[in-house]
C-alpha cells in the first residue's frame, strides 16, 4: 500500500484577516472580531484576532471587556462578525483547494484536508511544491495567506500546519514523525485540553515523546479504552483516518456590497437578484433543493440583519427564491429604519433532488421498475 501523503490548509486568523482585506488600512493595526451579546456595548467575547492584538494577549473565547482593557493604549479596531461575508471568501477559497486534491475534505470555515498521493506520485518534495503553488494561488486571489501542514497523515499534518503560523508551511516526512512529534507539548495532540494536561503531568509526562513511552495499559485504566489507545498511537503519529468528503453543503449564499448605503427596495432587489440567480445555478449544478430562503443585511456600522421563510415541501425554483427574496426584504424595510451596505442572500436545509423525487414516490405509493 502507498504511504499517503496528506495536507492539512489553515487559513491565518481567517475572520480577522477577512476583515483586513475588506478594509487594507486595518494592516497595521490590532484588529479584534467580537461576538456582540447586544446586552452592553462591551458584552460578549472575541471570536479571533489577528497577530498585532495576539501579541498583547488577546485570544479567542475572552471577554470584549478584557480585550479592551488589554489593548487601552494600543491602536485597535474592535468590529461586530460577519458571517456572510466570511463564507463568502471561504467558498472561493475552498474551490481553489480542491481543485488541487485526489480527496478534499472541508473540516471547517478555515480548514480543510487533502490527500494530494496521487498527484505528488507519493513524493514530498512534490508535495512541498505543491503546498508552495497553493499558498501563491490563495494569496494572488484572494489576498489571504495560509498555513499548510504536510504529513502522512491527519494527525501530522494538523500539527504540522500549528507549527509555523501565520503564512507557514511544515512538511513532515514518514521517517522525521518521531522526531517531529517527541519534543511537542502533549497539548499539541488533538483531544489533549487543560484537564487532560494536568491528569499526565501527574505521571510526570508533559512531551509527547514521554506519552509515547508511557504505559500503554496504564492510559487504558485512567482514560478508557478508547481515548487511552488514541492517546498512544497518536503520540506514536499513528492515524489510520482518510480523507473524505463531507455530507452535501448545509447553504448556499452569496453577499454583495452596494454601490451606497440605501433604503430604496428597487434598487437593493436588483442586486439580490443578480445573487439569487448565481446562488441557483449552484444549486442544480449539485442537483439540490431547498427548503429555506434567508436574507441579510450588513448596515453601515457593520451590524448584520437577517429574516428567513422555511416551505413545507422542497423546491428549486427560481422564481420562488426570487419572490421570498422580494418578501424578505420588504418586511425588513418595514421593521427596520437601517440603511444596507451590503446584501446577502442564501437557501438552506438542503437535499438531494433524486430524495425529493424517492419521498414523492413513496407518498403516492409508486415505485420504480
Amino acid at each position: 500500500m502507498q504511504a499517503r501523503i496528506i495536507m492539512l490548509i489553515d487559513l491565518d486568523y481567517f475572520y480577522a484577516q477577512c476583515e483586513e482585506k475588506r478594509n487594507p488600512s486595518l494592516k497595521n493595526k490590532a484588529v479584534v472580531v467580537c461576538v456582540y451579546s447586544g446586552r452592553t456595548e462591551d458584552s460578549g467575547a472575541v471570536s479571533t484576532a489577528n497577530y498585532a492584538a495576539r501579541k498583547y494577549g488577546v485570544k479567542s473565547g475572552i471577554p470584549i471587556s478584557l480585550a479592551k482593557k488589554k489593548l487601552k493604549d494600543i491602536d485597535a479596531v474592535f468590529l461586530p462578525v460577519d458571517h456572510e461575508f466570511y463564507r463568502e471568501i471561504s467558498d472561493k477559497i475552498m474551490e481553489i483547494l480542491k481543485s488541487y486534491a485526489d480527496r478534499f475534505e472541508q473540516v471547517g470555515i478555515d480548514e480543510a484536508y487533502m490527500d494530494v498521493t496521487q498527484r505528488t506520485k507519493g513524493n514530498y518534495q512534490e508535495a512541498k511544491e505543491l503546498a508552495a503553488i497553493i499558498k501563491n494561488e490563495v494569496l494572488i486571489q484572494q489576498k489571504l495567506t495560509c498555513s499548510i501542514g504536510v504529513g502522512p497523515n491527519k494527525l501530522v499534518a494538523k500539527i504540522a500546519a500549528d507549527i509555523q503560523k501565520p503564512d507557514g508551511l511544515t512538511l513532515v516526512k514518514p521517517e522525521e514523525v518521531k522526531s517531529f512529534l517527541s519534543p511537542l507539548p502533549v497539548r499539541s495532540l488533538v483531544g489533549v485540553g487543560k484537564k487532560t494536561e494536568k491528569k499526565l503531568e501527574t505521571f510526570g509526562v508533559r512531551t509527547v515523546g514521554q506519552l509515547a513511552r508511557f504505559d500503554v495499559q496504564k492510559l487504558i485504566e485512567v482514560f478508557g479504552r478508547k481515548i487511552g489507545t488514541y492517546f498512544h498511537n497518536a503520540s506514536l503519529g499513528i492515524d489510520e483516518e482518510v480523507v473524505q468528503e463531507r455530507s452535501e453543503p448545509e447553504s448556499v449564499s452569496r453577499i454583495s456590497t452596494l454601490k451606497e448605503d440605501t433604503r430604496n427596495l428597487a434598487v437593493i432587489l436588483d442586486e439580490a437578484y443578480k445573487l439569487c440567480d448565481d446562488v441557483h445555478s449552484k444549486l442544480l449544478q449539485m442537483g439540490l433543493v431547498y427548503r429555506s430562503v434567508s436574507i441579510y443585511v450588513v448596515a453601515g456600522d457593520l451590524s448584520v440583519h437577517s429574516r428567513s421563510k422555511t416551505f413545507e415541501n422542497p423546491t428549486s425554483d427560481l422564481e420562488t427564491f426570487k419572490k421570498t427574496v422580494k418578501e424578505l426584504f420588504e418586511k425588513f424595510l418595514n421593521e427596520s429604519d437601517v440603511e444596507a451596505r451590503r446584501v446577502g442572500v442564501k437557501i438552506s436545509i438542503l437535499t438531494k433532488k433524486e430524495e425529493q423525487q424517492k419521498q414523492i414516490t413513496n407518498f403516492f405509493g409508486f415505485s420504480n421498475y
